[in-house]
């Protein structure tokens, strides 16, 4: 399992660079999405390149601290909420491939999405019989699996508030 344990903030970041690089380009390109699923879109008003970039270094930080922590102090704990930080990233390749199919439309991520989910699943997938199995092992997927939904909405909240500076000091 420590063989893969490194790919994990690998995995993200190379996905992220393609979401860094494209969102802006694609909402300006498409204004529409705005008024079509605003629910979806509601976190990326006034959205810069620069903002989602600070919203995936903040996103960026625990994928790589557990992963570093669990690399040099790897113990049962450490491999579950590793393995549900890998699980809950193959969750979110899974949820950007869905939304390409239900919008009709290329968005940046999707590239990434489908090279790295079987690269994710295979990893996953080859972790399985190496994970501790007791009571713990779901109450800490469960656990990390919401605190990384919360830390998703903290990104979103990072994103939005870089860019409401920017756009106060007229740098949007």
């Amino acid at each position: 399992m420590r063989d893969f344990i490194l790919l994990l903030p690998i995995l993200f970041i190379i996905h992220d660079m393609e979401e860094i690089v494209g969102f802006e380009r694609f909402f300006r390109k498409n204004p529409w999405v705005y008024e079509r699923y605003p629910r979806i879109t509601k976190a990326y008003r006034n959205f810069t390149t620069a903002g989602m970039a600070a919203a995936v270094y903040e996103e960026f930080i625990p994928f790589f601290g557990i992963s570093l922590l669990t690399f040099y102090f790897p113990n049962k704990i450490l491999y579950t909420v590793w393995f549900a930080l890998m699980l809950s990233l193959a969750v979110h390749f899974v949820i950007h491939i869905v939304l390409c199919i239900y919008i009709r439309k290329y968005i940046p991520s999707l590239i990434t999405s489908i090279i790295c989910l079987p690269v994710c699943a295979l990893i996953l997938y080859k972790c399985i019989p190496m994970m501790p199995f007791n009571l713990l092992t779901p109450v800490l997927t469960v656990i990390t699996a919401v605190l990384m939904m919360l830390n998703l909405r903290f990104a979103h909240w990072v994103m939005y508030r870089y860019n409401k500076k920017n756009e106060l000091w007229g740098r949007g």
